[in-house]
């Protein structure tokens, strides 16, 4: 049995944005995934953001959430690198 998809933007900013060459990416995933799945899969494709995972900030329309927490269909989830500068 196969799981629904949904669709969610990801914004992205600091490293990631560089890295990635976005602002943001929109993405087709399994209905339950947890905002960690949404990092693992952008991980997996620059794994160079990897030193990155565990210091970033997760948040799900405009609230910072936990790792584990589950984003629903139309979800805006935004991954917040510290920031340093002056």
């Amino acid at each position: 049995m196969t799981k629904n998809l949904i669709t969610v933007k990801v914004k992205l900013f600091a490293i990631y944005s560089e890295i990635c060459k976005e602002k943001e990416l929109t993405l087709n995933i399994p209905d339950q995934s947890k905002v960690k799945d949404i990092l693992d899969i952008i991980i997996q494709k620059q794994p160079s953001l990897k030193n990155w995972e565990n210091i970033t900030k997760l948040a799900v329309n405009l609230e910072f959430v936990s790792p584990n927490f589950e984003v629903k269909n139309g979800d805006e989830i935004a991954l917040i690198p510290p920031v340093s500068g002056g």
